[in-house]
């Protein structure tokens, strides 16, 4: 598994056009054969944060998501929306371990 944690930070005036441009994201990139899940988190004390916890079967994954017709779209929706540039960081999965994926 290679999980990928991308840190968002929204305009406030932004928050619920960026809700429905990442969740049609989200939506599409779960048909990928690569992806294993794709979480949107909003956090609760401040509602212009938001975590992306992207989940893929393997690291190739991850780039051919970059690849599809419905990345770039939500790319280019949400720039505009956001505070500050997203952040990501990535992971390697410890425990559990992928053998039941």
């Amino acid at each position: 598994m290679f999980i990928v944690h991308v840190q968002v930070r929204v305009k406030p005036e932004c928050v619920e056009a960026f809700k429905q441009a990442t969740l049609a994201n989200a939506r599409e990139s779960l048909k990928e054969p690569g992806v294993a899940r794709f979480d949107v988190l909003q956090q609760a004390e401040d509602p212009t944060r938001f975590v992306l916890v992207e989940a893929y079967r393997e690291a190739g994954a991850a780039a051919a998501h970059k690849e599809t017709r419905h990345y770039p779209v939500w790319r280019d929706a949400v720039a505009p929306m956001m505070a500050g540039p997203r952040a990501s960081v990535k992971f390697a999965n410890v425990f559990p371990d992928d053998s039941g994926w």
